[in-house]
């Protein structure tokens, strides 16, 4: 089982090292932080003509400010749009960062964050500088598919289809240079988290994304990648829906199931513990209620600290 976190908050995240400003095709950057755990984020931007459009932010004042001064190192012309992938805070607490841009996303990430609180997990993930923030929801939405263009650059935003890491996951595709922004239907290196979604959804998600046979992916966390990424955490996905089919049939809780099972290779990944809150998912499918519904995050994220040794999740944002 993993111990205590070591580190809480800003302090310490220094050693993560800077983030990087990778040019995915011309014009085409992701911006990756190190090391893509608990709120640590990927997002990126596309350099028009005469204006840049965004996709997603972060979760803290200092590192959307950061993100900010990078897209500014690039390229002088403003950020008139942002794209959220969802609707989670470390992809969208810093849209209050960029007044001067519209703020695009799916129609569920609006529902959802218009109810959304910035900070107040302490108890979750120990202190974090959150800095002067506020909630500021898509000003655009959208329920399927929504057509961009950034100077000459066709950009499709297209909702995923199904619940899957949230109910709401909208992926960014650059068809001509088969560049995909993943958000967080894909983590490279770092547990899937499926909690807010589905993992069946999150299964077929990664059907949607293979079928559009991408050549560069930004996952929401880890490092750029190519479409072998997908099987991996496809592999996981699958491991974990035979895990909580068996146990579940036993009569397991999610804890428990968690604490029994051999991870393997999976034990090396950022944040293991998010075996528990996706058990707590597969179970509610197992129980029949449709992928996505509400389910009782309290008692998952209580189950996620008790598999942590009791401690508050690693978190360095």
């Amino acid at each position: 089982m993993p111990g205590p976190s070591p580190h809480q908050g800003h302090h310490g995240a220094e050693a993560l090292g800077p983030p990087r400003t990778v040019e995915v095709a011309p014009g085409a950057f992701a911006y990756v932080q190190p090391d893509g755990s608990w709120w640590i984020n990927n997002a990126g931007f596309l350099v028009g003509s005469d204006r840049i459009t965004a996709v997603d932010t972060a979760s803290t004042e200092r590192r959307t400010r950061a993100f900010r001064q990078a897209v500014t190192a690039v390229s002088p012309l403003p950020v008139t749009t942002v794209v959220n992938t969802h609707h989670h805070g470390d992809h969208t607490n810093g849209n209050c960062l960029f007044p001067e841009a519209s703020i695009i996303g799916h129609v569920r990430c609006r529902e959802v964050m218009v109810d959304q609180r910035i900070g107040g997990l302490d108890a979750i993930f120990g202190a974090v500088e959150w800095g002067e923030l506020t909630v500021t929801p898509p000003d655009v939405t959208f329920p399927q598919q929504l057509d961009l263009w950034v100077g000459d650059r066709a950009v499709e935003l297209r909702y995923i289809g199904t619940p899957a890491h949230t109910t709401g996951d909208v992926v960014v595709w650059l068809p001509a240079e088969k560049v995909l922004f993943a958000g967080d239907l894909l983590f490279n290196g770092g547990t899937p988290f499926a909690l807010m979604g589905s993992i069946q959804g999150s299964l077929a998600a990664l059907d949607a994304i293979r079928g559009l046979d991408p050549a560069v992916i930004v996952p929401g966390h880890g490092g750029v990648c190519g479409p072998e990424a997908i099987n991996v955490v496809e592999d996981y996905l699958s491991w974990l829906t035979d895990l909580a089919r068996d146990a579940h049939g036993a009569g397991a809780s999610p804890l428990d199931a968690a604490r029994q099972a051999d991870l393997g290779a999976f034990a090396e990944w950022l944040d293991p513990e998010r075996v528990v809150g996706n058990l707590h998912r597969a179970y509610a499918e197992l129980d029949g209620l449709p992928l996505g519904s509400p389910i009782d995050l309290a008692t998952a994220f209580g189950d996620m600290i008790a598999f942590n040794g009791g401690a508050p999740l690693r978190c360095l944002a």
